[in-house]
């Protein structure tokens, strides 16, 4: 079966600054896939590679069978790739709906009935469904972070990719997202998710890649790559012969 996403060579730099360096990896359909690594080392330019919010120098990238690296970030929203953003900015003086209501009319370009259907399904998937009606503006932060992954599903993605949803969440509320993060996941949906909480992470992905300097250092089980010592020295800053 072919891959839902590949990356092919895929490069990006900004002067002497690479932020994509080479970078090739492919995501099956339904896989969930983890991206680990130190700040600055090119995660979130990976992301807007994908969506085509930065473009490439060289390289290509393929959504299913289709050459997507000329499309507008538009173009390739409507296709099927949605993301949540580190730091959530919802429309505040609109409703939870309303929000939702936006991203399937406008990123999944559906009609206003079947926008409508469409967002009660994924309100109640997400666990928002008691706060339609409430402004996105008086959520709490976990409440916008479900609110980010709620407007990325109502686009209707086939891959969603999550850019450190759990950070600046507590304990008990990292755990109540992940709940439904792994059952967005059981419903067959491809994933890319970046996070810095790793046990969140390990808790939903079946495959983990490390990203350094826009470069892949790592790539394969996740518990495997976590205690090798490469990736302890580059991402854990552990000393390889501590």
């Amino acid at each position: 079966m072919s891959p839902i996403l590949r990356l092919d060579q895929v490069s990006k730099a900004f002067g002497a600054i690479k932020v994509a360096d080479s970078l090739s990896y492919e995501l099956a359909a339904g896989e969930a896939l983890g991206v680990i690594g130190p700040n600055g080392a090119g995660k979130t330019s990976m992301f807007n590679l994908i969506t085509g919010t930065m473009a490439a120098d060289s390289g290509r990238l393929f959504l299913g069978s289709e050459d997507i690296t000329t499309l507008s970030a538009p173009r390739r929203c409507r296709s099927g790739i949605a993301r949540s953003f580190q730091v959530p900015q919802p429309f505040g003086g609109m409703t939870v709906f309303e929000n939702a209501l936006v991203a399937a009319t406008q990123g999944a370009d559906m009609a206003l009935g079947e926008a409508e259907e469409h967002c009660l399904d994924i309100l109640e998937q997400t666990q928002l469904m008691a706060k339609a009606n409430v402004p996105a503006g008086k959520l709490t932060l976990l409440e916008r972070k479900r609110l980010e992954l709620t407007r990325a599903l109502c686009a209707r993605p086939r891959v969603l990719l999550l850019d450190e949803i759990a950070g600046g969440l507590t304990e008990a509320e990292c755990g109540a997202l992940v709940e439904t993060i792994q059952s967005v996941h059981a419903s067959g949906m491809a994933i890319i998710w970046i996070e810095h909480v790793v046990h969140a992470l390990l808790s939903v992905v079946e495959r983990l890649i490390v990203i350094d300097f826009g470069r892949k250092i790592a790539d394969g089980e996740p518990r495997a790559i976590m205690t090798s010592s490469q990736v302890q020295e580059i991402y854990l800053g552990i000393g390889a012969n501590a």
